[in-house]
């Protein structure tokens, strides 16, 4: 008994350095992250075609656990943030996730099991953020897909989490700062979080090939 117990703990430990081996490498969580969805739609698109919607509890599952939203919230938020109640923003995180959510998903609907490719690892030194990117082909000859995630080292964790998306060089963060600033003026936090409930209400489109 006492040896299965042994046993265990020391499988148990080996897994938990392993998986900080790969929270402190951004470049291998990218890789497995990847693989891990891209496989998945790849392989589950029979349902996704049934159900558009599906694809997102994929990326609710693969992707959205290493991405700091709370983060990236707060940077939407910017000098809003100091004149927010904490109930307000536990609000507005829980809109701002389902948010990340669906325009991640709605993202990759376009993704029918093409190659993709990211960029080779480069040494990060002491470097805190980390853009990498993926670059997804297109089988009709049009210059392939690339999305940048961009990625922080947690200071207090020490784990890398990506924050931002850039799409075809367009940063998520930055255009949402200047497209709900004039809500947050007249509205605020709340008002905010009230548009982002009713962009999530709408349905996941299929992009169809």
């Amino acid at each position: 008994m006492f040896k299965r117990v042994l046993i265990l703990i020391i499988l148990f430990s080996l897994q938990v350095r392993a998986v900080e081996t790969e929270q402190s490498n951004p470049y291998k969580i990218m890789a497995i992250v990847a693989m891990h969805t891209f496989d998945r739609i790849k392989n589950e698109q029979m349902i996704i075609n049934h159900n558009p919607s599906y694809l997102q509890k994929i990326i609710n599952e693969e992707i959205l656990p290493y991405m700091h939203v709370k983060y990236a919230a707060a940077l939407v938020l910017g000098p809003y943030y100091k004149n927010s109640t904490k109930a307000q923003r536990d609000n507005y995180y829980k809109a701002f996730r389902l948010y990340v959510s669906h325009i991640t998903t709605q993202m990759l609907a376009m993704y029918k099991g093409q190659s993709f490719y990211i960029t080779p690892e480069k040494p990060i030194h002491e470097a805190t953020i980390v853009p990498i990117r993926i670059s997804i082909t297109d089988p009709s000859g049009r210059p392939p897909m690339q999305l940048d995630f961009q990625w922080r080292k947690n200071s207090i964790t020490g784990y890398w989490q990506a924050y931002d998306i850039i799409a075809e060089g367009v940063s998520i963060i930055t255009t949402k700062q200047n497209e709900w600033s004039h809500i947050l003026r007249q509205k605020g936090i709340n008002g905010l979080t009230q548009t982002l409930q009713s962009y999530t209400n709408q349905p996941i489109k299929s992009n169809k090939q």
